[in-house]
């Protein structure tokens, strides 16, 4: 009955929402590679800025998925709990 209720949830959703949430750790590393292959072709020095700002960019990126990960768990569980009272 609740699936019939929420048109949104389904498979293709499901995918849509892995595909979302793989994109927010693939763009913040993208920007970081990039900002770091500029840095290193007008500021060299003996560490590399692409690895450190790929790094960061890839943490950055996994923080905000884990984010929002734990919103949509909440929101869940909210939902979940207001079905029941």
């Amino acid at each position: 009955m609740k699936a019939m209720r929420r048109h949104d949830s389904g498979v293709w959703f499901g995918l849509g929402m892995m595909g979302l949430i793989g994109w927010s750790v693939v763009v913040p590393t993208l920007v970081g590679t990039a900002v770091g292959l500029w840095l290193d072709r007008h500021f060299p020095r003996a560490q590399s800025w692409t690895l450190m700002l790929l790094v960061a960019g890839l943490l950055i990126g996994c923080f905000n998925a884990w984010m929002w990960v734990s919103k949509e768990d909440k929101a869940m569980h909210e939902e979940k709990d207001d079905e029941n009272e």
